[in-house]
């Protein structure tokens, strides 16, 4: 089963400008979510991806696991958290032609986006774009410190992904339109954690008539 997931992933990491095929996709997602399967040797192989000088098939191994974080189980997740270090592209640039500028900055913002993504599970010990959400819900549920503990942690990670700050006319390809979507949805997603922690953090200071500097800390937070 090694083979048939290196296989998956050289499938979705070609250099051909397109996004990752579905297919590509859709078995390496059914191999992360074999419970008896071991997800290091496809990181492995990821991870090798992502060090080519290629910006097309580093982008794209950078979307392939992102993908596999938002649609695979936590296992994934959990393991690329468990590394010390995830990507290392703060000085990516491919100038062999001439869409690489311009793409190697999206793959310098991306990547960081993903390290905090992958850090802020291995704090949280969650992944809280998953976590479930309303009145039972992680964010819901914690008491104020974990809460002051947590949101900071939330905000880096969003800020992270704001900072890919991609405008409509610079999605042209298939690549980084994929990548938009991606963060898309993880946008939505911890907007709605981090905007249920706040509001949980309010009502609990008001309701123990706390210190104001924690009230104003609470205020900054959600700014």
């Amino acid at each position: 089963m090694g083979s048939y997931a290196s296989k998956a992933a050289l499938g979705a990491t070609t250099d051909e400008p397109t996004e990752p095929e579905p297919k590509h996709l859709a078995d390496l997602i059914q191999y992360i979510n074999e419970t008896n399967m071991s997800v290091e040797h496809l990181a492995d192989v990821l991870s090798e991806k992502a060090r080519s000088s290629s910006w097309v098939v580093v982008f794209k191994a950078l979307v392939t696991v992102h993908h596999l974080m938002v649609h695979g189980n936590e296992r994934f997740i959990q393991h690329l958290a468990s590394r010390s270090s995830l990507f290392t592209l703060h000085n990516f640039m491919d100038k062999s032609v001439l869409e690489g500028y311009t793409m190697s900055t999206f793959i310098r913002r991306y990547s960081r986006y993903l390290n905090e993504k992958s850090l802020s599970c291995r704090l949280i010990t969650s992944d809280v774009t998953k976590a479930k959400r309303g009145m039972g819900g992680m964010m819901r549920t914690m008491d104020t410190k974990e809460l002051l503990n947590i949101l900071p942690i939330i905000q880096i990670q969003f800020d992270a992904l704001l900072n890919f700050n991609a405008n409509p006319d610079q999605l042209t390809n298939g690549i980084i339109l994929a990548a938009f979507k991606l963060l898309f949805k993880d946008s939505l997603r911890l907007f709605a954690a981090y905007n249920e922690g706040i509001l949980n953090l309010l009502g609990r200071l008001r309701n123990k008539h706390c210190l104001k500097n924690k009230l104003v800390e609470t205020f900054y937070l959600y700014i």
